[in-house]
This record gives structure tokens, C-alpha cells and sequence, in this order.
């Protein structure tokens, strides 16, 4: 029978908190980056990424940051059925640092945290069958608890035929031999170690570590004695890591000295953070191993994601996925500073992007200069609008209901409350930064990018308007092009998306090439919208060279969706035929044909709330089926 599953791992998850800040003690670290960490959980987004079938064994808490694991290994494409909820313990946490290029420091906050209350009972032998590999690490076999729930999914995963895989992974202060205060410490001899790692090393067919972890496993400080102690329990491949040097793997008989061993190719690069790069190394490994290659490819993969951890901030975020891998090896190395090669990190961003928006059906209620005029006009206070934009967002959840394709654009100024009760709603959000009307364009954020972006759930996407035409003159292109890079650069350093919205016909006349010429011109100088939102262009040349464009360009671009304009009904049907028929255009992002008229009778108190949301709802609706049914009509999937 078929096994769902290439590889289960087993063990620690945690949430990481790296130090933004780079070159100090972690004393003076100011702020923290949030990821996903622990060595399995760090290995099944791994392999994840490579396009295996992967999923992982181990227990969060049931707070925050439980949940934030869970959605983010979904995110990843990680099985979670072996993730149990811990109802009395806290998910465990780590503080890291980057201090130089030979200390990372990092406190391990594990204090009967949830992953080591790992048991027997959480082992289900159907979930264990499912799989072609079960791969574990040393910490969970450290306590008496976690290490019975290994050793009985290594006996099932035997009984079925599954491999098996150790990374070592030893933490010296895991296994309570040194105090909280040294975390970064990888090695202190110990004969009890030793001993209940020996115990286990015949039950697995790959057994992967450093010189200083095999030095634990076979009882010696000289790493040949090691794997030759090592060699005498177990008949695994032993693939010995050696830094700079690259890996090497021994099959059967260790040799006279360590280059005796099977290795691949290796890639310098510069080292800035070895955190989670051992399991960086094991995610390529076991991607090589489970599809039938041999050695030297397979240490070729481990080394490239190995030498993407060290060169990156993080460990999960730092590692490849198989396209950006693939690309990697086919171009080779421009920089050894991996993390500023452009053209890499572009293809890292977009091809690692979390969620998947197939299709876009996007009230856009980020309107403030017209919403403030009709307040004017009707004689109401501006702070009506708040409210109204709340109004806004219960007509979109009530079309969306549970399914996904949908979103809002709302801004913070006048719609604040209605984008804090759309958090966590599973709706794309997006937010617009420019000043309303503005040409050229100016932020309603300030100079200041970076910081306030910073203040941004990342659930949320960065959109700006501008108003740009290939003929403008050379210094009202040169003042947009500014804003609108340091405003794309200010997104990705904050991993933020980034929509951009052009409008040419409000500057000039526009032919089938006019969007097209925008496009390619953003792409020139450096800016890679993950969205572009277009205007309803009425023929299918000017779609068909937009879109051209953006797949030269940028083929793991987000897409395109379409804006309304205020455009009737009627018109937005038929330009919503013409756009439907490119795949790359995914929906629309349409706002006053919804709301406008709904706005001025709730303002003016001719309708109540209720009248407001099912007016708003039925004409929200109405556009999402005439949507779907163009885009059916087109071939595509609605």
C-alpha cells in the first residue's frame, strides 16, 4: 500500500525569538523575530519545502503560542495530526542571538514545557503506518517519558517497513548536564549519555551529527574511535558533519581517516548564523535519501540548505524551497553573503510566501478623501465613518461565511476598528499607506518606512495607489520611483506583502502597451509587488501583454486583481470577461459600485445597520458570482 507520508519527525517544538539586532550580547538585544523552531519542527517545514510529504510528532501549549506553531507548520505544509494540544503546559520558548561569527548565543526556556510531556499514548501506530520514514532527535531521548514514545514509534515504524533516521542533536544543557545560562554550549562528555544513546543506535538506518554529537554517541573525544564505536551497535549510514569542510558518509567500514567517507560538493559561503543549519542540512539530506538518490547528491542537497541557514537570519525562514534550490544550483553562487543576493531572496520570498490565494473576491472599503467628502455633503460627523467601514466588514463575512478567496481593503485612519475585528477572520487583508489623491505620490506613514511598518501584523499587505504614466516627465518619474522603492524594501524587511496599484488613465491617454510599459519599467528599477491591482482594461491585448510581462519577470508573482474605478455594473461584467480569460489576473478588488450608494443613505440615517450589511452583502455577492461565472466561462477554476 501506498504510504501518505514520506517522513514523520519526532520531538522538540518551540517557538523562537532571534534578536533583530546583530554583533551584541543577547543582554542588548532590543527586539525579537518570532519563528518556528526545535529541531523537528525546524525539519518537517524543511523537507516540507523540498516537496516532501511530511508531518511531525509533538505537543504544544494551549495559548498563543501553540496556536501560532500549528498554523504556521499548516502553512508549510506540515500533517499536524501528530501535533497534540498540551491543556496544562506552555509551548516551549528560545532567546537567540547573532553576537559574532563564533557565538549565537541562546536560552532555552523548557521548563516542563509541552514537548516533553511527549508519551507513549500520543504514538498512534495507524499515524506511524502512514509514513515511509521516521526520523527522531537526541533531547527526546533524554527523559524517561519521551523517550518511551520514540522508542515505540521507531518499533512500529520498523514493523512497517519504515526507515529510520537519528540526528543527534545533542544539547549538553538538555540533558541537564550544565545550567540555563549555556544553551550555546554543544558538548560535555558523559558517560550516562552515552550509554542511553548506544542503547538505541541499532534501531536506525541513518545516524547524522557533528564530530562533537558522534563523539557523545561513541564515547571518545577522536571522531574515528567514535564512529568506529558507533559503527560496532549500529549497520546505519553515518554521515559525519564537518563545518566548512562539508559532510561525509559512511555506508559500511569506517576508514583510515575521515575523507575515506562518501561526500558531495560543498558551497562557501559566509557564515553569519549557524543556528538551526544542522537541520537545515537534515531536511536536504532527507529529501535526497527518501527519493532514491545517492550519496553525493544527497550530501549535495544537505550542504546547499546547510549553507542557506548559515547565511540567513533564522532557521526555518532560512531554508530553500526545492524551486529556489534548484535555481541555486543551476546559477551557483553570485555572493557569499547569500542573504544579499538579490536575485536569490527574491525567489526565497516569493516561492516560501505563507497562504495560497488562487482566487480574490476583495471589498475594497480603504476609501477616505470620498467617504470624507460625503460626510461633508450630508452634513455628519467624520466619525461615522469608522463605524460604516465596520458595516463594510460584516457584509464581507457574511458572503465569505468560512470559505476562502475573499478579503477587505480598509485603511487605519478612518477604518481602525474594522481592521482590528478582521484579524485572524482567515480574509486577506490589505492596507493602503499613500495620501489619498496624491501626485506625486506621498505616504500617509510618514518618511519613516521601516519603523512604521513595523507596527504591522504581518497578516497584512502593504498597498499603495499611484498615479503613474510612461510619459510622465523625468522628475515626476523619479520622485514616484523613489517612494515606491523604499516603500517595497520597507514591506519585505518587515515580511510584509506588497500590492501595487497603478492608475494611468487619470494622467493620460493609454494604449494596449501603456500598463504593460509600467510594469516592465517597476521590474527595471528593483520593485516585485507580490499583487499588482490594475485598471479594467477593456481589451484582451492590453491584458494579454500585462500579464506577459509580469510572468518574464517575476513567475511566482502573486497575481493581478482588478479595481472597479466606481465603474457601473454592466461595466464591470464586461471587463470582468475580458480579465478572467489570463490567469494570471486572480479576481477583483472592487469598492464604491459596493458601497457608495449604501453610504450616503446610512449617513444621512435613512438606513439602519442592518439595511446597510444585506444591501452591501447582496451587491458584494452579486460581483463574486459574476466572477466566478466569468472566469468558468473563460476555463478557469472559480
Amino acid at each position: 500500500m501506498m504510504k501518505k507520508l514520506d517522513v514523520i519527525t519526532i520531538g522538540r517544538s518551540s517557538v523562537d525569538l532571534y534578536g533583530a539586532q546583530i554583533g551584541g550580547r543577547l543582554e542588548d538585544m532590543a527586539s525579537f523575530s518570532k519563528y518556528i523552531g526545535g529541531s523537528p519542527t525546524n525539519m518537517a517545514c524543511g523537507t516540507a519545502r523540498l516537496g516532501l510529504k511530511s508531518a511531525l510528532i509533538t505537543r504544544v501549549g494551549d495559548e498563543h503560542m501553540g496556536r501560532f506553531i500549528r498554523e504556521q507548520l499548516v502553512a508549510e505544509g506540515v500533517d499536524v495530526r501528530g501535533v497534540i494540544t498540551d491543556p496544562e503546559r506552555l509551548t516551549a520558548l528560545v532567546l537567540l542571538g547573532v553576537r559574532d561569527q563564533e557565538q549565537f548565543p541562546l536560552i532555552f526556556y523548557r521548563e516542563n514545557c509541552a514537548d516533553m510531556a511527549l508519551c507513549e499514548d500520543d504514538i498512534d501506530p495507524e499515524f506511524i503506518a502512514d509514513a515511509r520514514c521516521v526520523t527522531v532527535t537526541g533531547t527526546h531521548l533524554s527523559h524517561p517519558r519521551t523517550r518511551a514514545a520514540v522508542l515505540k514509534a521507531l518499533k512500529l515504524a520498523r514493523e512497517n517497513g519504515a526507515k529510520t533516521a537519528l540526528d543527534i542533536d545533542y544539547r549538553p544543557n538538555l540533558w541537564g548536564l550544565s545550567g540555563h545560562g549555556d544553551g550555546e554550549n554543544r558538548f560535555i562528555a558523559s558517560d550516562k549519555v552515552t550509554k542511553e544513546l548506544q542503547s538505541t543506535l541499532h534501531l536506525f538506518d541513518l545516524i547524522v551529527g557533528t564530530e562533537e554529537e558522534f563523539h557523545i554517541a561513541g564515547g571518545t573525544t577522536n571522531t574515528l574511535e567514535a564512529l568506529e564505536n558507533v559503527r560496532v551497535t549500529s549497520h546505519a549510514t553515518l554521515v559525519c558533519k564537518r563545518g566548512p569542510m562539508g559532510a561525509v558518509a559512511f555506508t559500511g567500514k569506517i576508514g583510515a581517516n575521515l575523507d575515506d567517507g562518501i561526500s558531495g560538493p560543498g558551497f562557501p559561503v559566509e557564515v553569519f548564523n549557524v543556528l538551526g543549519a544542522g537541520d537545515g542540512f537534515m531536511s536536504g539530506l532527507l529529501k535526497g535519501w527518501l527519493t532514491d538518490q545517492d550519496w553525493e547528491t544527497s550530501l549535495k542537497y544537505a550542504n546547499a540548505c546547510g549553507a542557506f541557514a548559515v547565511s540567513r537570519h533564522g532557521c526555518t525562514p532560512a531554508y530553500p524551497s526545492w524551486e529556489e534550490l534548484q535555481f541555486f544550483f543551476k546559477r551557483g553562487i553570485k555572493t557569499p553573503a547569500l542573504r544579499h543576493d538579490a536575485e536569490l531572496e527574491q525567489i526565497h520570498w516569493s516561492t516560501n510566501r505563507i497562504g495560497n490565494w488562487p482566487e480574490m473576491r476583495v471589498f475594497a472599503f480603504d476609501h477616505r478623501m470620498q467617504l470624507e467628502d460625503l460626510a461633508d455633503e450630508v452634513g455628519v460627523s467624520r466619525d461615522r465613518i469608522g463605524p460604516f467601514k465596520e458595516l463594510c466588514l460584516r457584509s464581507v463575512r457574511d458572503v465569505a461565511g468560512d470559505k476562502s478567496g475573499y478579503g477587505i481593503l480598509c485603511d487605519p485612519r478612518l477604518g481602525r476598528d474594522a481592521l482590528y475585528a478582521a484579524a485572524g477572520t482567515g480574509l486577506w487583508i490589505g492596507r493602503p499607506v499613500e495620501q489619498p489623491g496624491s501626485r506625486p505620490l506621498r505616504l500617509e506613514i510618514g518618511p519613516d518606512i521601516g519603523s512604521k511598518l513595523a507596527e504591522w501584523p504581518v497578516e497584512h499587505v502593504v498597498k499603495v495607489l499611484c498615479f503613474y504614466h510612461p510619459d510622465d516627465d523625468a522628475a515626476m518619474k523619479a520622485d514616484q520611483e523613489e517612494t515606491i522603492k523604499r516603500l517595497a524594501d520597507g514591506a519585505r524587511a518587515n515580511r510584509l506583502e506588497f500590492l501595487l496599484e497603478v492608475i494611468p488613465s487619470k494622467v493620460a491617454a493609454c494604449d494596449d502597451q501603456t500598463t504593460a510599459k509600467i510594469i516592465e519599467r517597476f521590474y527595471e528599477i528593483g520593485v516585485y509587488p507580490d499583487w499588482w491591482k490594475l485598471e479594467p482594461m477593456k481589451s484582451d491585448a492590453a491584458w494579454r501583454h500585462a500579464c506577459d510581462m509580469i510572468s518574464r519577470h517575476d513567475p511566482y508573482c502573486r497575481g493581478i486583481v482588478v479595481l472597479g474605478l466606481e465603474a457601473p455594473e454592466a461595466e464591470l461584467v464586461a471587463s470582468f470577461e475580458v480579465a478572467a480569460k489570463h490567469e494570471m489576473v486572480k479576481g477583483f478588488a472592487v469598492g464604491r459600485t459596493i458601497f457608495a450608494g449604501v453610504a450616503r443613505d446610512w449617513l444621512a440615517g435613512n438606513i439602519d445597520d442592518q439595511t446597510a450589511v444585506t444591501q452591501m452583502a447582496e451587491k458584494y455577492r452579486a460581483l463574486c458570482t459574476t466572477w466566478d461565472a466569468a472566469r468558468k466561462k473563460s476555463g478557469g477554476a472559480a
